[in-house]
């Protein structure tokens, strides 16, 4: 059976994925899913670099502010919403584009990975989170590197939850966390991979850039008001969040906050062009080599060339032909 298309549109934070993916859905008569981890959740604008509405330039988005920042919300409920997302934009007849650099999340639309499989453990994660209360994020790591070191160079220290989910299903199924991952899904779609970078000294300056522009735009209010709120979860743990509660619990200076959301930005970049690099099949494109223009044509005719494609003025001119 053909399988319906999509276009994946990743990369590194900071790179342009946004505003390529708006310029493509334009042209193309398409629809954009947000594909982060973070941009599901209300009143974290301007920490997840959420699109606003003036910048949307008429195309719709699916998965935005979707979620209360306290309700919890797992990769698979990630998946469930946005390919039924994705199904409303086929239905209508349009091109749906996923844009996003949360790697799991976009691999878990793009192919068909059983979330299911394994079921869950509500003690044994309450344990590791207490754990991690008591003994720090590095020592929760430890443990997963020692059990499973494959997975424990995949996972990130700072990626608790993922570490804590990594440690729980090898507690209930009994198997490496790591060797479970090994096994490469169908993929569930037609989907076109385009992959945005740039040279690293330029993306950084970029990830510096932006981090205060954050600043300046209000950032610090916006989690004030959420830990003032006493919101707590996962959604605290988003790099742009964390970083400002340690400031507000007085354990670092507003300047200390700052210089470590860039440094933790930088190496989220980093970790970022990893992923999609080693485990998509993603053809890259240098926004950073020439003017934007000259980049988003060569994108766009690529994606023409997969996907068979025609851009809105093509088909208004054949039907007046």
């Amino acid at each position: 059976m053909k399988r319906e298309q999509l276009i994946a549109l990743v990369g590194p934070t900071a790179v342009g994925k946004t505003e390529i993916g708006i310029r493509l859905a334009r042209e193309l008569d398409g629809e954009v899913v947000s594909g982060d981890s973070m941009q599901i959740y209300k009143g974290m604008d301007i920490g997840t670099a959420k699109v606003m509405a003036e910048e949307m330039n008429g195309v719709p988005h699916h998965m935005i502010d979707i979620k209360e920042p306290e309700e919890p919300f797992t990769v698979a409920d990630f998946q469930q919403a946005a390919t039924s997302a994705i199904a409303r934009i086929h239905e209508q007849g349009k091109l749906p584009i996923l844009v996003g650099g949360t790697g799991l999340y976009v691999q878990a639309v793009t192919h068909e990975f059983d979330f299911a499989e394994s079921e869950s453990d509500e003690t044994f994660r309450a344990e590791m989170e207490a754990f991690v209360s008591e003994y720090g994020e590095k020592a929760l790591h430890q443990e997963l590197a020692l059990s499973d070191p494959a997975a424990g160079e995949a996972i990130h220290a700072n990626n608790v939850r993922r570490v804590i989910r990594a440690l729980e299903v090898m507690h209930v199924s009994g198997k490496r966390f790591s060797e479970q991952e090994s096994t490469q899904p169908l993929p569930r779609y037609d989907v076109t991979m385009i992959g945005l970078t740039m040279e690293r000294g330029r993306l950084y300056e970029r990830i510096n850039r932006r981090v205060d522009l954050m600043m300046e735009a209000g950032l610090e209010k916006e989690v004030r008001c959420l830990f003032e709120n006493d919101v707590g979860g996962q959604a605290i743990q988003a790099i742009g969040y964390k970083e400002l509660y340690a400031h507000f619990r007085g354990e670092c200076s507003l300047d200390e906050a700052v210089d470590r959301l860039k440094q933790n930005s930088r190496r989220y970049a980093k970790r970022q062009l990893t992923w999609f690099r080693n485990r998509t099949n993603t053809t890259w494109f240098d926004v950073g080599e020439s003017d934007r223009q000259t980049v988003f044509q060569k994108i766009l005719e690529f994606v023409q060339e997969m996907t068979g494609n025609e851009t809105n003025i093509e088909k208004e001119e054949k039907g007046r032909d």
